[in-house]
């Protein structure tokens, strides 16, 4: 961290850092003309740090296909934020790992 400006090492230092935050700049994986998703790191007044994620995947044009897209979203995003808060949490005997 840098302390003389209170900025992380990867936070972008400008107009993003507000209110007590730090972000990062934005990784963006793009699927042109069908999905992009936009990654940014936050560091909060608190201390506590959170990854911020935006999905935009193209729907199909039928509602039934549609609707089928979504519910295979939905259960991708749950299985990844599962698998990230596991990763988090700390493991018996392996502290500081």
């Amino acid at each position: 961290m840098n302390r003389r400006a209170g900025h992380t090492d990867w936070c972008g230092r400008d107009h993003r850092c507000n209110l007590g935050e730090h972000r990062s700049d934005e990784i963006v994986v793009d699927v042109a003309g069908h999905a992009r998703a936009v990654l940014v790191r936050v560091r909060t007044a608190t201390g506590r740090e959170h990854a911020e994620v935006r999905v935009r995947v193209a729907l199909a044009p039928g509602e039934l296909a549609a609707r089928r897209q979504l519910v295979g979203l939905l259960g991708d995003l749950r299985q990844a934020v599962t698998r990230a808060a596991i990763a988090a949490r700390p493991r018996p005997g392996r502290a500081g790992q």
